[in-house]
């Protein structure tokens, strides 16, 4: 603050000033600001102006109030995202962590002739995509509620959060997790109260402790977690039911992005008696990620709350994407082609996670895309790894207060890659020792 000077005579234009120097860099996450009355002595102004430009500045997710140490730059404010550094091009990306192409279904080549047009007025909804989602949940053994169509997982996270929570409310979050979600929370001027988690998912004790601590929501990924590739088990499922029981007023999201090629059941703590809850499906790992589609189910007031919000921004969801999706759902070869996808997948991360074993380095992931390796330090194992030609993800972009790891996806991995790859990584720790993941 010392090196940066907020400038500005209204409320916009101090706002506008303070969002400049964060994006500059000059501003940090966690800096602390003036007080009011310090930053309008400073700028000539009154402290009702300085007061209306940290109001705007609070609903941008971008400061927050930090009780004693007074009003804070967010830990993740907005316009600093964690974005994943480039892959060169001449070395395999294990960073990645989507699916592979060659196993999503391909788009029929007789599709754009049938588009249908949908225009103002008509359902928002496709009935028969809602019929195939609904079936799709009951299958699973879901008792699925109303049904919504959203533009992707974290659109459905983003639209529940703003519907169901206001801002400085706390959000229970995976330690580690997923960062896009880890900075909609920020964005949104929530506050994020992280939770250990393990191969099987949250910890009891942990996720007990946090749901004590006043918190309004949390986000849990039932399988396939990124990044460690960790995933529900019924006991597991049993334990956490039973903690929730007593905060009924906790709206539970479960984001389960990887859905039937995730390589492990649907197992979902959700309960249709909770009074907020909501499952989240997304498309786009087993159709296409570019096939920007998820279909959520929930509690009549929350997918409605959603749903609301939706109205106020896009309306819906293009209907060529959701007869697209219709298409390749309802072709058996589709159902084919994601069965063996799940099946290979997994073939591909047991490879990897017995590869790694045979130089006893310990690889977390029972689900997935991707293989989470605990690591003394991150820095010496990514260059190390690049250096053999690898190109693999540093944990700290995941991590709040968990450990030091590396994640390694095995989307496309090749037959004797996982070989090489353990290989590799067994030389680049040995300087290092070996690290356990909790």
């Amino acid at each position: 603050m010392q090196q940066y000077l907020i400038r500005g005579s209204n409320a916009n234009a101090i706002a506008a000033s303070t969002e400049h120097g964060l994006a500059a860099g000059v501003l940090t996450p966690g800096q602390q600001m003036p007080t009011v009355r310090g930053l309008a002595g400073q700028l000539s102004v009154s402290p009702a102006t300085v007061a209306a430009a940290y109001r705007i500045l609070k609903l941008r997710g971008i400061i927050r109030g930090s009780g004693r140490r007074g009003t804070v730059v967010t830990p993740v404010p907005p316009l600093v995202t964690r974005s994943a550094p480039p892959v060169a091009s001449n070395v395999r990306n294990l960073a990645a962590g989507g699916p592979d192409p060659a196993l999503l279904p391909p788009l029929p080549r007789s599709l754009p002739r049938a588009f249908s047009r949908h225009g103002y007025g008509e359902p928002y909804n496709r009935s028969d995509l809602l019929k195939l989602a609904a079936q799709m949940f009951d299958a699973d053994g879901i008792g699925a509620g109303p049904i919504a169509v959203t533009s992707g997982a974290l659109d459905a996270i983003e639209r529940l959060l703003q519907a169901n929570l206001r801002v400085g409310d706390r959000v229970a979050v995976e330690d580690p997790g997923y960062p896009p979600v880890l900075d909609l929370v920020a964005a949104l001027g929530l506050r994020a109260e992280p939770f250990r988690i393990d191969n099987s998912g949250p910890l009891p004790d942990e996720f007990s402790r946090i749901l004590k601590g006043s918190v309004e929501a949390a986000i849990i990924t039932p399988r396939a977690q990124n990044p460690t590739g960790a995933a529900l088990d019924r006991e597991r499922v049993h334990e956490l039911r039973r903690i929730l029981k007593p905060h009924p007023h906790v709206m539970l999201i479960e984001d389960d992005h990887a859905g039937p090629v995730a390589g492990a059941p649907a197992l979902t703590v959700c309960e249709s008696v909770r009074p907020r809850w909501a499952i989240v499906r997304s498309l786009s790992k087993s159709l296409g990620p570019d096939l920007r589609l998820a279909l959520v189910t929930g509690d009549e007031m929350s997918i409605s709350r959603l749903e609301g919000r939706q109205r106020l921004g896009p309306g819906w969801v293009s209907h060529l994407l959701q007869e697209l999706a219709v298409a390749l759902w309802a072709d058996p070869n589709t159902q084919r082609l994601v069965n063996k996808a799940a099946e290979t997948y997994a073939q591909r991360r047991r490879a990897l996670l017995d590869a790694l074993a045979v130089y006893g380095i310990a690889g977390y992931g029972r689900s997935g895309f991707n293989v989470w390796v605990p690591v003394p330090e991150e820095f010496a194992v990514v260059q190390s790894m690049l250096a053999a030609g690898w190109g693999v993800s540093a944990g700290e972009r995941y991590r709040t207060k968990s450990p030091p790891a590396v994640r390694l996806s095995i989307g496309a991995l090749m037959q004797g890659e996982a070989e090489r790859i353990a290989a590799d990584l067994a030389r680049g720790l040995e300087p290092q020792g070996r690290a356990h993941y909790a």
